[in-house]
C-alpha cells in the first residue's frame, strides 16, 4: 500500500483537508467495492493532536504527530489562509520534515496556495508551480526563484505536484488517483463526486486586477492609463514618449514592475474589459471586441483564447446567464 500523508497545517483550509482524505479512502473503497485490494493508507499528520482551523471554529483531529511518522510515500500540503507570510512561518516546523520526506523518495503535493508552504522548503527552486491566480504577486515577490506558471491547474516535475486556485486542488488529486489506482477508478472518482477530469487551465477563472504592488510611480501612471483608455488604441512607443523614458528602458522597467511587458498588459486590461462585457450584456463578439480597442477580429479570439483558454463565442456561452438560457 502506498502511504499517504495529508498534512494538517496551522490556517489550513478545511475543505482541502476533508477533498483529499475523501477521494483516496473513496478510491480504497471503489477498489473493494470491484474486489481488489486498497491502495492507500492514508493518516492526518500535524505537530499537534488536535489542530483549529478557520480562525478555531473547527478542530481537525490528527492521526499522527510529525515527529512520530518516519516514511511516507506521498505527502498532500492542504491549502492555506489567511496572512500568507504568517501562515508560512507559523508553519515552519513542517519544512524539514518535508525535506527529509522528499529526500527519501517521497513525493509532495501542494493544493492550491499550499504551494507557499512547498515553495519556502526550498525544493521548487527553479523549477515551476502553479497556485491560486489570486495569490501570484504575493507568490512571486516571496519565492523569486519559482517560476509560478499562470493559468495551468496541476504542475509536475521531479516529484513535486502543485495545483491551481480553489477547487482545482480536485484534478491534481484525480490525477494521483489515476496514477496509482488506475485509469478506472479516476473515472469513477470523477463520477461520483462530479468532478471535471483531465481539467488544464485555470485561465478561464482568473480576473485581471493589474499589479501595482510596486514603487515606481511612472509605470503605475502608464497601468492606470491603459486601465482608464481601454477603448483606444496604445502603443509602447506612445506610453514610453507620454511619461519621457527611452523605450527600451520602458520596456524593462515595466515587466520589472509588474510581471508583464507593456503589450501582455495591455492585451490583459483590454480581455478582462471584454470579459465583463461578455458576462454581463447582451453585446455580441464584434461589439464587444470594437469597445475594448480591437478592430480585428482574428487578432482578438486570438488573444481571448490566449488568456483565458476559451473563443470569445465559448467564454460568453459559459459565463452570460441570458446567452445560456438562449
Amino acid at each position: 500500500m502506498k502511504h499517504v500523508a495529508i498534512l494538517i497545517p496551522n490556517e489550513a483550509v478545511l475543505a482541502s483537508i476533508v477533498d483529499a482524505r475523501t477521494i483516496f479512502t473513496g478510491a480504497n473503497d471503489f477498489l473493494q467495492s470491484m474486489g481488489r485490494q486498497p491502495v492507500f493508507e492514508v493518516q492526518m499528520v500535524g505537530l499537534s493532536k488536535e489542530v483549529k482551523v478557520h480562525g478555531g471554529m473547527f478542530s481537525v483531529h490528527t492521526d499522527i504527530l510529525l515527529n512520530e511518522l518516519q516514511k511516507s510515500d506521498m505527502v498532500i500540503i492542504p491549502a492555506i489562509s489567511g496572512d500568507l507570510q504568517n501562515a508560512v512561518n507559523v508553519n515552519r516546523d513542517f519544512v524539514p520534515w518535508i525535506i527529509n520526506q522528499y529526500n527519501n523518495g517521497a513525493e509532495i503535493a501542494s493544493l492550491c496556495i499550499g504551494s507557499f508552504i512547498l515553495a519556502s522548503t526550498g525544493l521548487l527552486n527553479g523549477k515551476e508551480c502553479s497556485s491560486h491566480w489570486i495569490t501570484a504577486d504575493a507568490f512571486r515577490n516571496m519565492f523569486p526563484e519559482v517560476k509560478l506558471v499562470d493559468g495551468r491547474i496541476v504542475t509536475e516535475q521531479q516529484g513535486l505536484y502543485s495545483s491551481g486556485g480553489a477547487t482545482s486542488y480536485w484534478s491534481l488529486l484525480l490525477l494521483l488517483i489515476e496514477k496509482y489506482a488506475g485509469r478506472d477508478i479516476a473515472i469513477m472518482a470523477a463520477k461520483i463526486y462530479a468532478l471535471e477530469i483531465d481539467r488544464k487551465s485555470q485561465s478561464p477563472f482568473a480576473m485581471f486586477t493589474g499589479q501595482k504592488k510596486h514603487e515606481d510611480n511612472p509605470i503605475k501612471q502608464a497601468q492606470e492609463y491603459i486601465e482608464n483608455n481601454v477603448t483606444e488604441k496604445i502603443s509602447v512607443e506612445d506610453l514610453s514618449s507620454m511619461y519621457a523614458i527611452g523605450r527600451r528602458h520602458f520596456e524593462r522597467r515595466f515587466k520589472k514592475a509588474t510581471n508583464n511587458t507593456p503589450v501582455e498588459y495591455i492585451q490583459r486590461v483590454k480581455i478582462e474589459a471584454a470579459k465583463k462585457q461578455l458576462e454581463s450584456t447582451p453585446k455580441n463578439i464584434n461589439e464587444v471586441m470594437y469597445d475594448v480597442g480591437y478592430t480585428d477580429a482574428k487578432a482578438f479570439r486570438t488573444v481571448f483564447k490566449k488568456i483565458t483558454g476559451l473563443s470569445p463565442i465559448d467564454y460568453r456561452n459559459k459565463y452570460n446567464k441570458e446567452a445560456a438560457v438562449a
